[in-house]
């Protein structure tokens, strides 16, 4: 019995993942250009949420490349790809006023050693739209984050990976704390020695960043059941090179310390 539950599981997810993957013809990817609702998305995922109803606009100062008319069921699937969605952004059309951009290829707090590439680009969006918000949860390599750009001021940001916390900009919000945030779920300990312990690492989780993005704006994870969706399509691109992750220059960490 619980072999054919398995089995049936696996197959469900077989046939979801070849639904929402873009077709090929040729070299050439097609991407569904009918007008769909929204798809859910959110766990191991990187998205903004833009409070404008502009998608085009929201593309163009990203400087997506390429970008080409796709629905939500094929800009998720592809984003979700374990190949496309190394480089390909989705761009989505407006939900209760607010304008995702979902995708790995997003920047995102790499470790001290990188350049952060994601707060760069978080103010120049902050100096178009009214209010900004990033979020990024990804546990195979410990990696959450959430920031929020109102008024062309960071607000708030919060980063923390593998390597220890990132980012720690302005007061915690309400939000935050009505989530219990300062509780992170434990995960590891990190230099143990002993029963003395050493340095404890807590980490937030998937549901802590999508708990704390209903509060801010929506929970991706639930954007199929949004009551009267609109059918509509989004914009498919690939991310700018400037985006890939880079070695920090050590004169200038030197200097910037």
């Amino acid at each position: 019995m619980i072999l054919a539950i398995v089995i049936m599981v696996t197959l469900t997810v077989a046939i979801a993942a070849r639904m929402l993957a873009p077709r090929l013809a040729g070299d050439r990817i097609l991407f569904e250009q009918s007008p769909d609702t929204p798809s859910a998305f959110g766990y191991r995922m990187a998205w903004l949420a833009v409070r404008s109803r502009d998608t085009e606009a929201v593309a163009t100062e990203l400087g997506l490349v390429a970008p080409e008319p796709c629905n939500w069921r094929s800009g998720i699937g592809t984003v979700y790809d374990n190949h496309l969605g190394n480089d390909h952004i989705f761009v989505s059309p407006p939900v209760n006023g607010w304008t995702f951009v979902v995708g790995l290829a997003l920047p995102f707090p790499a470790g001290r050693t990188f350049t952060d590439k994601a707060m760069p680009m978080l103010r120049h969006l902050g100096d178009r739209f009214v209010e900004v918000q990033y979020f990024f949860a990804y546990p195979p390599i410990d990696c959450f984050a959430w920031a929020r750009v109102l008024d062309r001021r960071v607000v708030r940001a919060f980063a923390i990976t593998d390597s220890g916390i990132m980012w720690n900009r302005g007061r915690i919000t309400r939000e935050e704390r009505g989530l219990g945030l300062k509780l992170f779920d434990f995960r590891g300990v990190r230099g143990r020695k002993g029963d003395a312990g050493g340095e404890i690492i807590f980490y937030p989780t998937e549901k802590h960043v999508l708990s704390l993005a209903k509060r801010w704006s929506l929970d991706p994870s639930s954007l199929d059941d949004i009551e009267h969706p609109t059918s509509a399509l989004g914009l498919i691109a690939l991310a700018p090179a400037s985006w890939k992750p880079e070695r920090a220059n050590k004169a200038g960490m030197k200097k910037a310390g």
